[in-house]
């Protein structure tokens, strides 16, 4: 019965579609019918109709599955500007895409691109690397959702930034640019290439270095700098204190909140109790090598926590691990995984559990993914069951300060990360047939700069009908945290 079972388990996991394998020139020639069916200046159009749902609806029906006293949080921080605004707003934007024109060519998609969930963080071999680093969203879809996506958001944090309409315009259509130069490199490459393909952040700051203030790349540097500073080991230090000789977890509410002040004292061991249970179900989503690691630390203690702008009100905790002593720490982030805002539009997740989505998705676009990255299911108090990916909390973790960018500086980066979503959909889609959809010439480039524009102002009437909904009493917001 036990290998009956096994059997109809790998069954159901295994992928039954036959894999197609065409010439390249096949695929040029998929590329190039594409484009006669979708021209290239077609994507520079925006234009959603009376039709398009009301954006602080969408927001309300977000905040039904989240936790109640938190959701005012996420509104507060996305009124603080239109790119603050723009960075909570995936599903208003997963929906508006689904009527802008797209190829019919699939990849592995971020599903949220904009500059912010780019950065820094190490490899397994302790190298800085530069990559997507939020993939709450990822799910297949049409490659032109996330390259839309990050234009817009360079169009959004340029206008943040007081740039004038002169200064913005090369950047989101430089961006596209990369995104299509990129893509045709990696179309001439071998498929191991592309798959070990990173970028180099030392190269970028030498790109840095010839083009920009030297003052601006003197920051950027130290940014780098820090980055290598933020381990476990500096969380230790800034998120606990000492409590009869041992670390602790020091409560800042309502961001960060230790489990014994959510609940009844006499509940607190019970609920760590069933957390070391879920944490010893989480290690078996993990390779061997990294399950021994982690099974050399102890549970110590975990916290609610706060985090970002589009994800506040999800659940999340920290955990702190300790390992040969109190000061071997290992901080991991337990953060729940909902359904992706695509999966309206792309059709619904292979995966039953939302946080095995959120994994795949990252180690199918990163260079390189957390050691510790894994997932569980979890059934709360309240009976729910509620999908959970882990990760450390912080492994060298770095990002460059976006409102603080000169022109010069935000048109480097958008290539940066150009090429970065150019190389996890080399990995995922179709290179070639991409790359001979876009062909050589900058028409592309100049429509999306088109749709960033456009895509860019209708945030802006988003953004003030967020702040009337907020004064006409309709949603909460709490500002200041």
């Amino acid at each position: 019965m036990a290998a009956t079972q096994s059997q109809a388990r790998r069954r159901r996991t295994a992928d039954p579609t036959p894999i197609a394998h065409l010439t390249v020139a096949e695929r040029v020639a998929k590329g190039r019918a594409a484009r006669k069916m979708v021209p290239r200046r077609s994507h520079a159009a925006f234009d959603p109709g009376p039709e398009r749902p009301d954006p602080v609806t969408l927001l309300e029906r977000q905040a039904t599955t989240r936790v109640p006293e938190l959701v005012p949080i996420r509104h507060g921080r996305m009124l603080v500007s239109p790119f603050a605004y723009f960075r909570g707003a995936a599903l208003a934007m997963a929906s508006d895409l689904s009527g802008t024109p797209n190829s019919g060519l699939r990849v592995q998609l971020c599903g949220d691109a904009h500059l912010s969930n780019f950065g820094l963080f190490a490899t397994p071999e302790r190298r800085m690397v530069f990559d997507i680093n939020d993939f709450d969203e990822t799910a297949p879809g049409p490659w032109e959702w996330d390259v839309k996506r990050l234009a817009a958001s360079l169009e959004i944090a340029a206008r943040d930034n007081g740039f004038s309409e002169g200064e913005r315009a090369p950047i989101a259509r430089d961006c596209a640019a990369a995104y299509r130069v990129a893509i045709a490199g990696f179309a001439g490459m071998h498929n191991l290439d592309v798959f070990y393909a990173s970028f180099d952040i030392e190269n970028g700051l030498a790109e840095y270095d010839a083009a920009i203030d030297r003052r601006v790349v003197r920051k950027t540097r130290q940014v780098v700098a820090k980055a290598r500073t933020r381990d476990s080991m500096q969380a230790l230090e800034k998120l606990t204190h000492m409590v009869d000789g041992e670390p602790r977890i020091t409560a800042h509410p309502p961001l960060v909140v230790p489990a014994r002040d959510l609940m009844l004292p006499e509940h607190v061991a019970l609920f760590e109790d069933w957390m070391r249970r879920n944490l010893r179900a989480y290690r078996s989503t993990l390779q061997n090598d990294r399950r021994v690691v982690l099974e050399k630390f102890r549970f110590a203690e975990l916290a609610r926590k706060v985090v970002g702008v589009g994800s506040v009100g999800t659940r999340a905790w920290i955990v702190l691990m300790l390992g040969r002593d109190d000061n071997d720490p290992l901080f991991l982030q337990v953060k729940e995984a909902e359904a992706s805002v695509l999966e309206e539009y792309c059709g619904r997740s292979l995966y039953r559990n939302h946080a095995h989505r959120v994994v795949s998705g990252q180690r199918l676009m990163q260079a390189a993914s957390d050691v510790f990255l894994g997932w569980l299911r979890i059934e709360g108090i309240d009976r729910i069951e509620r999908d959970f990916y882990v990760r450390q909390l912080r492994d060298w973790k770095g990002a460059l300060e976006i409102d603080e960018m000169e022109p010069e500086g935000m048109r480097l980066y958008g290539t940066w990360c150009a090429w970065t979503l150019a190389r996890a959909h080399a990995c995922t889609g179709d290179r070639v047939a991409i790359a001979a959809y876009l062909g050589k010439s900058n028409v592309f480039d100049l429509a999306i700069a088109d749709f960033a524009a456009a895509y860019a102002d209708q945030n802006q009437r988003d953004y003030t009908a967020l702040g009337t909904a907020v004064d006409e009493g309709r949603i909460a917001a709490e500002t200041g945290l």
